[in-house]
């Protein structure tokens, strides 16, 4: 895939998105790709007496072991004692937790490929704690401690309300800076592996190489990075050097984006087609996109009951078999989806 193949691809999405849009206005109105995914509910179980919260955030570990990123039974762990990083055998069995009262609002959990954890807290209590990433070995211990607790900022050690984190070929890391508050940042932010800050690039706005609540992002093998510019109901694609190589609108309204063996997966969780509705997308039915890395979609899993202002996974991950492991807001469950 070169520069030119994604602008090319970017144009003739728009084409496709814009001349469609006026026989669908309907979100139940399902796209015309196929679907060789089933759904597998029901996934792990909590631990005696605990109530599953919203999440966005789950992943599984080389061991095949799940690890959630829950809002401690409720949409935000401001208030509770409960752990909120949990995780279960390949079974769903609970196996262990940690992480109670430091963290506000969890929304990312990613397994890097030495099983450490990478935690995205994209809330705030101003002066105490949130707006934070944080990497843990799987006993708990804090390895890397980036932002400081509370503070809100736009500076190289400061994050505003980010919202997601992807790992470069090069073990460099990126993260989505920004979240629905209008205050907060909208920019993606570039780190070394050990969280020396590099550059950043993006600001407020709907134009190119601007975001309005950039919620998630994934990085190839060649280092392009896929952003979930989510509020702006696009994707939008940038070199390793931070330059626009595209801008889709042909994956609904993307919350989370994951890349795996060179494929590119993007949940819409949020299409609403009521105008004035916080979500409004006219004519997208919310589900599971997978496709190439040239934009190509090839199957798209329908939100079977799409409800309410989120439902079916935000946020997932894929393993490396290409299962999808999702979580959802508004259901409050941890799911997944195989291949049939």
């Amino acid at each position: 895939m070169n520069t030119s193949r994604l602008k090319l691809l970017s144009a003739l999405a728009l084409s496709v998105v814009f001349s469609g849009n006026g026989l669908a206005q309907q979100n139940s109105l399902l796209p015309d790709y196929p679907n060789s995914y089933e759904i597998v509910r029901d996934i792990v179980n909590m631990p005696d007496g605990r109530m599953m919260g919203s999440s966005n955030a789950v992943d599984v570990d080389s061991e095949g072991n799940i690890w959630l990123f829950e809002r401690c039974g409720m949409n935000s762990c401001s208030d509770s004692d409960v752990d909120p990083i949990l995780k279960f055998s390949p079974e769903g069995e609970f196996l262990f937790s940690f992480g109670a009262g430091m963290f506000v609002f969890p929304h990312g959990i990613i397994v890097d490929d030495d099983d450490n954890l990478w935690i995205v807290d994209a809330g705030v209590e101003d002066g105490v704690k949130g707006n934070q990433i944080f990497k843990f070995n799987q006993q708990g211990e804090i390895l890397i401690e980036l932002g400081r607790p509370g503070i809100r900022g736009d500076g190289p050690d400061l994050f505003n309300e980010p919202s997601d984190l992807a790992i470069g070929p090069d073990g460099s890391i990126y993260i989505a800076d920004g979240h629905i508050n209008p205050e907060s940042n909208r920019r993606i932010v570039h780190m070394t592996a050990e969280g020396e800050f590099i550059e950043a690039w993006g600001e407020k706005g709907s134009g190119p190489l601007q975001f309005e609540c950039p919620h998630s992002l994934a990085v190839d093998s060649e280092g392009r990075i896929y952003v979930g510019d989510r509020t702006n109901n696009r994707l939008q694609v940038l070199s390793p050097d931070g330059e626009l190589l595209a801008i889709w609108t042909h994956f609904g309204r993307p919350s989370g984006v994951r890349i795996q063996n060179d494929t590119l997966y993007v949940v819409d969780s949020e299409s609403r087609a009521a105008e004035g509705e916080y979500g409004y997308n006219p004519g997208w039915h919310r589900g599971i996109y997978v496709g190439t890395l040239d934009g190509l979609i090839t199957d798209f899993i329908p939100d079977p009951s799409p409800s309410g202002g989120t439902s079916f996974p935000e946020g997932f991950s894929v393993d490396d078999n290409g299962v999808i492991w999702g979580a959802s807001v508004g259901d409050r469950e941890v799911l997944k989806f195989t291949r049939q």
